[in-house]
């Protein structure tokens, strides 16, 4: 793109200004920010303008019902597990990986899935993901493709964490990386913010941002060519997840669901996680914020909180559902922010208040989409510990003592007991619960 071709785009939807300090930049940074502009597309320049202009709006959400959550045990468990054990035999099931976080949080310089998380090993977040996805693929026999969004920021560290990882066991060639997408902030009046003479502000579009960036990468094709039928979605930041969980594929599948969740039940009333709740026939998920006090705290006949299950971000799509909504608009959410700018002087301000705004795009917005939707119930200590503050609540600390009281429970579960606060890791391609302990015949003890 040249200067003139730049000009065009950005007069097409009112940005001229992004380009006041061209004459002040020197080449290298005049390339940058054509390549900046390059990717800014003016439709949705104007559709960030549109969101802007309605504001923030919340649904209502007081005629919401709590859905029907399944709980499996005996014969329903079994079926369940034999329709998904199908499915991983055939091949047609992905996972799919939300990694575009840095771990700035943890006080870590990099990817958060670089960040290391195994209690005796230290090996990264990445390492578990990858080790259960092995762990499936060789006891199915059949590849289970695995699919990493990163952000721009993180990208090429993520890759060479795997290149110098030979991939934690996985062929290359099953695993496919992407990039989310960038919007570029703006201010009240809907312009284009520049944090440097030079450089557009931009942040990733969310986690909603996925379905683009599959259409965008060719992922969505690669899984048709591959004939996957189901996708597993999931988090960086959790490493307990039970990635392709046989049963969960077999629920998903066995009810013809499109977009199936499962939930936990929540710790407190007012959790901060999204509730499912239910419209008419359609299922919409509920931000614990959009929640009245008397919603929170309602109680069903059982003492039991109504809205019992909040989400962790534990999905399986049907992957012609994602390529049916890959050709959709998706609502965006503002979020107010202190973004440094540009001043009238060409100097570069960090305000001391909210300034701008950022836009972002959330995965669960297409469960109203979705023809038949499905809620599964799973505990909690069992496949939801993640890593997203330094210390306290959900931290590292918590993660490795929530990995090892697992692994734990497995061991006993397989006849032996851990005695002591003695450290154990089990790598997850030996294996993934208590029976693959018991299949390789495990008969050491611990003192």
């Amino acid at each position: 793109m040249n200067y003139a071709e730049a000009e065009k785009r950005l007069k097409s939807c009112g940005q001229e200004h992004v380009l006041a300090y061209w004459k002040k930049l020197n080449k290298t940074e005049q390339t940058a920010l054509l390549q900046q502009i390059a990717t800014i597309d003016p439709k949705s320049v104007k559709y960030c303008q549109s969101a802007l202009a309605k504001g923030a709006e919340v649904p209502d959400s007081s005629k919401g019902r709590a859905p029907k959550v399944a709980v499996l045990k005996g014969r329903k468990l079994a079926e369940a597990i034999a329709a998904g054990e199908k499915e991983l035999k055939a091949g047609r099931v992905a996972a799919l990986l939300v990694a575009g976080g840095q771990g700035s949080r943890l006080g870590y310089d990099g990817p958060k899935g670089c960040y290391s998380i195994g209690p005796v090993t230290g090996a990264p977040l990445f390492y578990f993901h990858a080790r259960k996805i092995l762990a499936r693929t060789i006891r199915y026999g059949r590849a289970i493709p695995f699919y990493v969004m990163t952000s721009e920021a993180n990208n090429a560290a993520t890759v060479k964490c795997f290149e110098e990882n030979d991939y934690f066991g996985l062929n290359p060639d099953d695993v496919f990386f992407f990039t989310q997408g960038m919007w570029p902030g703006m201010d009240r009046d809907g312009r284009i913010i520049l944090d440097a003479p030079g450089h557009v502000f931009m942040s990733p579009d969310g986690h909603g941002g996925l379905i683009a960036a599959l259409k965008r990468s060719g992922a969505l094709d690669d899984m048709k060519k591959r004939g996957i039928k189901s996708v597993f979605f999931f988090q960086v930041d959790n490493p307990l997840v039970e990635i392709a969980d046989p049963a969960f594929i077999g629920y998903h599948i066995l009810n013809k669901s499109e977009y199936s969740l499962k939930l936990c039940a929540k710790r407190d009333p007012k959790e901060k996680v999204g509730v499912p709740m239910q419209f008419g026939p359609t299922f919409r998920m509920v931000e614990y914020t959009e929640m009245t006090d008397e919603q929170c705290n309602r109680r069903g006949k059982d003492g039991q909180l109504y809205f019992l299950y909040g989400s962790p971000a534990i999905h399986v799509f049907d992957r012609a559902f994602l390529q049916r909504e890959a050709g959709k608009a998706m609502p965006l959410h503002l979020a107010f922010k202190k973004i440094p700018y540009v001043d009238a002087k060409g100097q570069v301000v960090k305000p001391a208040e909210p300034n701008g705004y950022k836009f972002e795009k959330f995965i669960f917005d297409i469960l109203p989409n979705a023809k038949v939707a499905a809620f599964l119930a799973f505990d909690q200590k069992d496949e939801f510990s993640p890593v997203k503050n330094a210390e306290g609540g959900d931290s590292p600390a918590t993660c490795k003592a929530d990995m090892q009281a697992k692994w734990k429970r497995w061991l006993a579960e397989a006849g032996v007991e851990v005695k002591g606060d003695l450290p154990i890791e089990i790598d997850p391609a030996y294996a993934v619960d208590a029976a693959d302990l018991r299949r390789w015949g495990l008969c050491l003890g611990a003192d």
